[in-house]
């Protein structure tokens, strides 16, 4: 009769899941990847800390006022061009009245655009972080840092100020102490 082998593999150890119910952002921080979804099933929700949840409304806000912003400037753009030829011809400069009106056109039209995509990535980063996903609470400050800048630098107005301010608002919740946890940061060795 032959011996039995000690070195032979021995079936794993059935243990309850320590993972279930974790959302995909809890499962990472513990070393695991997410579980492939099937169909008719839906992915566990994070329950975000309120004031994750109150900044992603203030991303949402102030993408709103920053298109609205564009869309007042597109709205008085006549007013500005008028504007610009005046100030050209009491300074003595010849002004071509047609070229100054469609640069005036082309860069306002890219200003809306750059607004709308701006919002839309501000609010798409925000919406992965109110998720809790640290990576995209990185990218939605990055997106408000440089919001901040060009809406205080270059675009001086009423509109300005109110989304730098709910973005200031939004950046300082994103990083209070009592949401570091909500942000899990993932270690080296998985």
């Amino acid at each position: 009769m032959a011996e039995k082998d000690d070195n032979t593999p021995k079936p794993a150890e059935v243990t309850p899941d320590e993972f279930a119910g974790l959302t995909d952002d809890e499962r990472r921080k513990r070393g695991r990847a997410p579980d492939p979804m099937l169909p008719g099933e839906s992915a566990p929700k994070a329950r975000p800390p309120m004031q994750v949840h109150v900044a992603f409304v203030l991303a949402i806000v102030g993408a709103v006022i920053v298109v609205a912003g564009q869309v007042v400037v597109l709205a008085f753009k006549q007013q500005l061009v008028d504007h610009a030829v005046e100030q050209l011809r009491k300074s003595g400069q010849k002004v071509d009245v047609a070229q100054l009106q469609t640069n005036a056109n082309t860069l306002v039209w890219a200003m809306l655009i750059g607004a709308l995509c701006f919002g839309a990535l501000l609010v798409l980063f925000a919406w992965k972080a109110r998720e809790g996903t640290r990576s995209a609470r990185s990218i939605a400050t990055l997106l408000a840092v440089l919001g901040i800048v060009f809406e205080l630098g270059a675009n001086r107005s009423v509109f300005a100020l109110a989304a730098s301010l709910a973005l200031v608002v939004m950046l300082i919740l994103l990083y209070l102490p009592k949401v570091a946890d909500y942000f899990p940061k993932v270690g080296k060795t998985l």
